[in-house]
């Protein structure tokens, strides 16, 4: 009463926004550069390969051929489409279980003939349609784990906005994972974990902070290997910038990649895997 006597309001202080919730819409920017956009910047003779050779050809899953500094690689990555007709037609960037198939069939060729892969991830998930789950979306994805974590050949992924659930695991059980400075990993969204753990998905702030997924938490988890940066104000901000820092980084991880025997490499990525996120608490 004697604030609206004397005419003066006070408000609450308002609550700062985490800095995971900043990271998060920089993450989801509509403006930053999608999977595609970094293979044909960083890749030449990109050369698409179709179908899983069971199902059909799923358009939010793509793969090929390439030469990565006149090397020849393969390159995977999600497509997400930037109109809403392409969103739509790509589940906006959700595989389905050919997407996976797809993927892994091109990763069999390349360890055929010993060719790196590079997988760019940039997905909240696999897609979760009824359709998806009738034709095996959950054995697609635990094929790809088991396949990729045994693959004769060098491997690198990179999270380049969202990395979300086995959707991108999928992609990712690689030597070298890699996450640009202001992507997320998580098990599960923010609007996911807020509606599951207060019922309110209004609580999306509080649930990205609580989900220590952004790339300094992730990799002081041992989840991923390097954290790569980016310009001021994100990789929407400068591309040409940040796709030559993330060239960078790749031909630094291929080349010591390439310095191991394949023995070494395969028993490091094993050790690295059924090691990450340990926790032990001192007596």
């Amino acid at each position: 009463m004697a604030e609206l006597e004397t005419g003066k309001v006070t408000h609450p202080p308002a609550t700062p926004v985490p800095e995971a919730w900043v990271r998060t819409e920089l993450a989801r920017h509509p403006q930053r550069p999608y999977p595609m956009d970094f293979i044909e910047a960083l890749f030449t003779d990109f050369s698409e390969i179709h179908g899983d050779r069971a199902f059909g050809d799923d358009p939010a899953m793509t793969c090929g051929m390439a030469f990565f500094h006149g090397e020849p690689v393969l390159v995977i990555g999600n497509l997400k489409g930037r109109t809403l007709k392409e969103r739509v037609t790509r589940k906006f960037g959700s595989p389905e279980p050919e997407g996976y198939r797809k993927a892994l069939r091109a990763m069999k060729i390349a360890e055929k003939f010993g060719r790196p892969v590079f997988t760019f991830l940039d997905l909240a998930g696999a897609y979760p349609g009824i359709e998806a789950e009738e034709r095996g979306q959950g054995e697609a994805i635990a094929r790809n784990l088991i396949e990729m974590s045994r693959l004769r050949v060098p491997t690198i992924a990179t999270i380049t906005g969202e990395g979300g659930s086995g959707g991108a695991l999928a992609l990712a059980v690689a030597d070298r994972v890699l996450m640009l400075e202001n992507a997320i990993y998580s098990v599960i969204s923010p609007e996911g974990c807020a509606a599951i753990m207060w019922k309110d998905p209004a609580k999306k702030q509080q649930a990205a902070a609580a989900l220590k997924y952004t790339a300094v938490d992730v990799k002081r988890l041992g989840c991923v290997d390097d954290v790569i940066s980016e310009p001021a104000g994100g990789t929407q901000a400068d591309p040409a910038c940040a796709m030559q820092m993330v060239d960078e980084k790749l031909q630094f991880h291929l080349a010591a990649l390439k310095g191991q025997s394949l023995d070494e490499m395969l028993a490091a990525r094993y050790a690295k895997f059924r090691n990450i996120a340990q926790f032990y608490t001192a007596g």
